[in-house]
């Protein structure tokens, strides 16, 4: 008996255009790079399709980029080591490095760039004609001797078929924009994108700055803008501007106005009502004809930061007069729901919306909550910040009401809403969640341990729809529906456990001097698929006794949630002393050592780190303790830090053998513009970096 042996057929042996279409379908960048590993014909396949790349290498080694990325059209050159450096400015040949980077990127058609001065773009954009998409970085400030628009002059003078610009992370001059757009008003009208929903601005763009840029841009779909409605500042937003921009731009699908006030994060104080001092001078009458001038809207952001009241006549015009919108987020609009009896009414009639995001609504109650549910069936967002009237069993009920559809919920802010409450508020939709944000405020857990935080029963809803007229039953959620088993918490209290089988990613808001430890035992303990964390801390160090604490409690991180590789931890709102700190009271470096304290327990791959700031210096710098901890992390392959540090104390980063990727940005407004002693300067960045990719790096 003889044996013929079987030919194997690979991937390999496909033909080589089906191999290049399989490639060019995978758009995770972690799973490409795995895939050009496979070998060396998949590496070729993996670099001729790739179409998007951010570079990160030092400016001063660009001749060493390849020449096998002919397909990218998105680049994005704003990660250029030393962050925010002029690197074209820098350069004896920036002509030459400029042609240089345009030849081994022919096809680009979208870049981000970070532009400290309109010369770089004058250089820049030159190469590539063909730009559609062009998105501006600066943190720095602006230029004092540039002329109006000069900052605009020359992306509108070689860009002429510019579709799509991004400003918002750019600091510049409102004034600056509209003589431009007007003196260019072929690229003005060929617009179809315009981002200016810029973080560092003060005042935003005044009303009559909108009414000019929309009316030279009339074609846009997309417009975000940041602006102010309060009516004791010049150039407000009323009645007539939000006519003026329906009347300009017909055509819009996307319409962001939001209050600069709201750009801030610090976040409003819990006993305050929602309702502001005074209100918008925008009319229930102006809001209707408004929204009648858009009929192809699909995504709405009104956040005003002023009350607009007994919004629910306007809303239901969202239903006749925008029967596409799918996104609504609101900003201090009152009476977005009447709730009366079963009768559907305001922002509940719109059907069709998936994202529904309610801010500082002062008159938002369960029963509305409920409305909401019942008339906006197919919610997969919500978000909910700064309602103090609302409760655990209205968000339970309406969990209830969406467990088919929702994915991704936010609960911020809420009085009544601390932790514990907000996640058995969601413990119906739990099998389904894959975003959370909640905050992390402890009120009450030791009473839930002991069986006497909620005082009502967790698998019954308070929406009876009997009493809507409806079918006789109670809006239960049976606990078979969701992965659940009893335990003890060893004080003789019995409670459901429930798993979070779908959350991937988590979001926390946290005071400073509290702890994370009590996470797990707040309903998140069995989380098993969660990769990624954020994590917000915010308040006054000054105001706070020295904790009692070691550590913040990232151990309890790394114990419970095994599956996390990514975190991102915000300490940019930690306010404190630097180098004052009074006789008694904690500087900034010993409340990073208590932050940061067990980090290397994490087996975390990618950080992001603000660290807190003394706002009196405009300081924002990893102290000792703190470069020190970071280093003890054995799995770190990036490590970005959004602030400074000195040379000599980046030196402590070489000891973590994986890093790969390690870079300080200062994006916040104003970045420091002349470097402090051995911070931030370009030469201290590039013997660092040197030092770093010497190393053999395992992959």
């Amino acid at each position: 008996m003889t044996t013929a042996t079987a030919a194997v057929t690979t991937i390999n042996d496909l033909p080589e255009a089906i191999l290049s279409v399989i490639v060019a379908s995978v758009s995770d960048t972690r799973a490409r790079n795995s895939l050009s590993l496979v070998n060396q014909k998949f590496l070729s396949l993996e670099r001729a399709t790739r179409s998007s790349l951010a570079i990160r290498g030092n400016a001063r080694d660009l001749f060493l980029i390849p020449t096998c990325f002919r397909s990218v059209t998105h680049l994005d050159l704003s990660l250029l080591s030393p962050w925010g450096h002029s690197f074209l400015l820098s350069s004896a040949d920036a002509q030459l490095l400029a042609a240089l980077l345009a030849g081994k990127f022919p096809s680009v058609t979208s870049l981000t760039v970070y532009s400290r001065s309109p010369l770089t773009l004058d250089v820049l954009l030159a190469h590539w004609p063909r730009l559609s998409h062009l998105k501006l970085i600066r943190w720095h400030q602006r230029p004092s001797s540039l002329q109006l628009g000069d900052d605009f002059e020359p992306l509108f003078r070689h860009c002429a078929h510019l579709r799509s610009l991004d400003l918002s992370n750019f600091y510049y001059w409102t004034e600056d924009l509209p003589p431009v757009l007007q003196r260019h008003p072929l690229v003005s009208k060929s617009l179809t994108r315009l981002n200016l929903l810029t973080v560092s601005l003060s005042d935003g763009f005044k009303a009559e700055e909108i009414v000019a840029v929309t009316a030279a841009c009339g074609n846009l779909t997309e417009f975000f803008v940041a602006c102010t409605f309060d009516p004791n500042y010049n150039g407000f937003i009323g009645d007539e501007t939000l006519l003026a921009i329906a009347a300009n731009c017909p055509k819009l699908s996307i319409l962001h106005l939001v209050d600069t006030a709201s750009l801030l994060t610090v976040r409003r104080a819990p006993e305050e009502d929602g309702y502001t001092a005074e209100d918008a001078l925008v009319t229930v009458v102006g809001l209707t004809e408004f929204l009648a001038g858009l009929p192809l809207l699909e995504e709405l952001v009104l956040d005003v930061c002023k009350n607009i009241r007994g919004s629910s006549t306007a809303l239901e015009a969202l239903k006749r007069k925008c029967p596409k919108l799918k996104v609504l987020k609101l900003g201090h609009f009152h009476g977005v729901c009447l709730a009366i009896e079963s009768q559907l009414d305001g922002v509940a009639l719109c059907s069709g919306l998936e994202s529904l995001s309610i801010k500082n609504s002062a008159d938002l109650t369960d029963m509305v909550l409920i409305e909401i549910a019942r008339g906006c069936s197919k919610l997969w967002k919500f978000e909910v910040e700064g309602c103090n009237n609302i409760t655990v069993q209205g968000m339970r009920t309406m969990a209830c009401l969406l467990h088919k559809t929702l994915a991704e919920v936010k609960i911020s802010a809420c009085r009544n809403l601390n932790a514990v409450s907000s996640v058995r508020a969601l413990e119906p939709v739990c099998h389904r969640i894959e975003r959370l944000h909640i905050d992390c405020v402890w009120d009450g857990l030791e009473k839930e341990e002991y069986g006497s935080c909620l005082g009502f029963d967790l698998n019954e809803g308070l929406y009876d729809e009997d009493s809507y007229g409806s079918d006789t039953k109670k809006c239960k959620y049976s606990s078979s529906e969701s992965s659940s088993y009893h335990y003890s918490n060893g004080n003789g209290f019995s409670s459901s456990r429930r798993t979070w089988q779908r959350l991937k990613y988590l979001s926390l808001w946290i005071p400073v001097g509290e702890l994370l430890t009590p996470l797990p035992r707040a309903g998140l303990e069995d989380c098993p698929k969660l990769e990624e964390i954020r994590i917000k801390v915010e308040g006054d160090c000054r105001e706070r006794p020295k904790p009692s604490q070691g550590g913040f409690g990232l151990n309890t991180l790394a114990e419970f949630y095994p599956e996390l590789w990514k975190m991102q931890l915000d300490c940019s709102e930690t306010i404190g002393y630097v180098l004052t700190a009074p006789s008694g009271s904690m500087d900034l470096s010993l409340w990073e050592r208590f932050f940061l304290n067990d980090i290397e327990s994490l087996s975390i791959v990618e950080l992001d780190y603000w660290p807190p700031q003394d706002r009196e210096v405009n300081q924002r710098s990893l102290s000792l303790p703190a470069v020190a901890l970071l280093s003890r992390s054995r799995t770190l392959r990036k490590l970005f830090i959004h602030g400074t540090a000195h040379e000599h104390f980046m030196r402590f980063f070489l000891a973590i053998p994986s890093l790969r990727d390690m870079q300080l940005r200062e994006d916040y407004y104003p970045a420091p513009e002349n470097e402090m002693s051995t911070e931030m300067r370009v030469d201290s960045c590039s013997r660092f970096e040197d030092a770093l990719n010497s190393r053999h790096i395992p992959d």
